[in-house]
């Protein structure tokens, strides 16, 4: 089980061709990769089909549209820790069943939480799908928890931080630039949770989240691979069908209030053998952008950070040499903000102040001149083509559309993501630099080495 880094190039890409279908006969609509069928249940469960017989395989995965974020204050960790509690038995299966089922019949499994959404996957072969379904659907319904299997999976969650964070200066410098990043939204939150809370958690806790958010009316069936739909529809309606729909409560989401002042965040540790910076600021998401302005904000991201032959990369690493990486990102699928940040790390030996220097004159330099019309179209070219690797690996589908549908995107928005990036112009990614890169809302994060004398 791994809790989700929230940028992902693939996931950012957005792709792309879907069909919306309620109820009534499966309909294909005209696709651009994953060619996929979706319908929805009686009870709310929606369910996508992407059929790839590549090989004799099946990916199965259920997304819930509930977080990190979504916690109550003081419960940080909540939905991290009730992934965990997810493989800990049902009525019918005992702590662990499920798993040693799918290692029976070949498959593997895992799960994710994100501040946005949690999930839970298997990998099995096509004939062995109904056996996923049937126990995934019991632990969305049926969960067992008692003190005896809750207690000891407290304490590995508290180790999973202490080795991941704790013990990493990259992951807790990460954590401080969040909290500095957002001073009021629950993004500020890391989504493993703070030790002291995560201390406190406990059976009722976690039965109350459970029962609070885990139903199918607030979840996402995703099957992709060897299947036919009306089959999974046949098996989705047999097993997911009877599970009641829950009374799901809305997603309330406190505001970050306006940033008025360039922050810093520095962390010195021995353990720091290289040293880096990051600069990001906030920017607008799928769900709160308006017009063109995050896929504006995709191209000049491939522009500036889209590998080795980027704006960054072409002048900090090859032409002056200063720097060992640099590069940027931007994801919009949040339910709420995103972030847009540059990073960059000197040569060994090298010095950060010049790196820094240098980097800050690009950006400078993307304030006072733009971006050209040839590097639009040039980015517009490279981002559309990506999509059709899409297909590559199995799971890429289930990512890409689960991600999507439980931070606010629709199934059209999706299909349209290669025609809304073709449709970018150069003035689209002009007019937001001003309103995006702004210093006064910015936050620079140093990881720098401290000496051991």
């Amino acid at each position: 089980m791994k809790v989700l880094k929230d940028a992902r190039r693939l996931l950012a890409i957005g792709v792309l061709a879907l069909v919306v279908q309620i109820g009534g006969p499966l309909q294909t609509a005209q696709a651009k990769v994953f060619d996929p069928v979706s319908f929805t249940l009686d009870n709310g469960l929606q369910v996508v089909v992407v059929v790839n017989q590549r090989a004799p395989i099946v990916h199965h995965s259920v997304w819930y549209r509930v977080g990190a974020a979504d916690e109550q204050a003081g419960e940080s960790g909540l939905a991290h820790f009730l992934e965990h509690l997810m493989f800990k038995g049902t009525e019918s299966l005992e702590p662990g069943e499920f798993s040693e089922i799918i290692a029976a019949n070949g498959g593997r499994e895992n799960a994710f939480t994100s501040w946005d959404y949690t999930g839970y996957f298997q990998t099995v072969a096509a004939d062995r799908l109904e056996i996923m379904m049937r126990h995934e659907a019991d632990r969305m319904a049926n969960l067992v928890l008692t003190d005896d299997v809750v207690t000891p999976e407290r304490e590995v969650v508290r180790e999973e931080r202490r080795s991941r964070i704790d013990n990493e200066p990259r992951g807790q410098l990460g954590e401080m630039i969040r909290a500095t990043q957002f001073l009021n939204h629950p993004y500020r939150i890391p989504i493993i949770g703070w030790d002291h809370e995560i201390e406190q958690l406990n059976t009722e806790a976690a039965l109350r989240f459970y029962e609070r958010w885990y139903a199918p009316n607030n979840a996402i069936l995703i099957v992709a691979g060897d299947v036919d739909p009306e089959a999974v529809r046949r098996l989705a309606e047999t097993y997911y069908g009877p599970i009641p729909a829950g009374d799901i409560p809305m997603r309330e989401r406190v505001a970050e209030p306006p940033q008025n002042g360039a922050r810093e965040v520095t962390l010195r540790s021995p353990r720091v053998r290289q040293p880096s910076l990051s600069i990001s600021y906030l920017a607008p998401s799928y769900r709160q952008a308006e017009g063109a302005e995050a896929y504006a904000l995709q191209v000049l991201s491939e522009i500036l950070g889209g590998g080795a032959t980027s704006r960054l990369y072409s002048r900090l690493v090859v032409d002056q040499g200063i720097a060992a990486s640099a590069g940027s990102g931007y994801n919009p699928m949040a339910y709420d903000y995103a972030t847009f940040s540059f990073y960059a790390s000197p040569r060994p030996d090298g010095d950060i102040a010049a790196v820094e220097a240098a980097l800050r004159a690009e950006i400078a330099k993307l304030l006072e001149t733009g971006i050209g019309e040839d590097e639009v179209t040039a980015a517009k070219k490279r981002l559309v083509a990506g999509a059709v690797y899409a297909r590559d690996n199995l799971s890429t589908a289930p990512r890409i559309i689960g991600n999507a549908l439980t931070t606010g995107s629709s199934l059209e928005d999706i299909e349209a993501w290669p025609q809304r990036i073709d449709s970018v112009t150069v003035e689209d990614v002009n007019g937001l630099l001003e309103s995006v890169f702004r210093e006064e809302q910015s936050v620079t994060g140093y990881l720098l080495p401290k000496p051991t004398t």
